[in-house]
């Protein structure tokens, strides 16, 4: 999996990049090297807005774009709750699937002619 990490108005510090990386590697395994994880992390710079530090989170997978956003009061908290709803929904995503696929009638050849 690809892992890009933008921010805007915040500078992401070499630990705060090695602790992203490690927090998703669990969603990493469960899904196909070809995907696409997109982080962007920003501060609203309002006074009056205690979780000022916002973590949004791109999974583009193949046939579907899952997405989480959380807000917190600092960026490794904002990075966990957003990382915590995107592996509750990559296991959804994965659960339909092999639902699907259990569900569907297999179709033998006959051969007897």
């Amino acid at each position: 999996m690809r892992i890009e990490i933008k921010a805007r108005k915040v500078a992401v510090s070499d630990d705060l990049r090695k602790r992203v990386e490690k927090r998703f590697d669990k969603i990493a395994k469960q899904v196909s090297p070809l995907a696409e994880l997109e982080i962007e992390l920003s501060e609203d710079r309002n006074p009056r807005v205690a979780d000022s530090q916002v973590a949004e989170v791109t999974l583009r997978l193949k046939g579907t774009t899952l997405r989480a956003s959380k807000s917190a009061a600092n960026m490794v908290t904002a990075v966990n709750g957003a990382a915590d709803d995107l592996a509750r929904q990559v296991k959804r995503v994965k659960e339909k699937r092999s639902h699907r696929r259990d569900a569907a009638p297999s179709v033998t050849p006959d051969l007897a002619v």
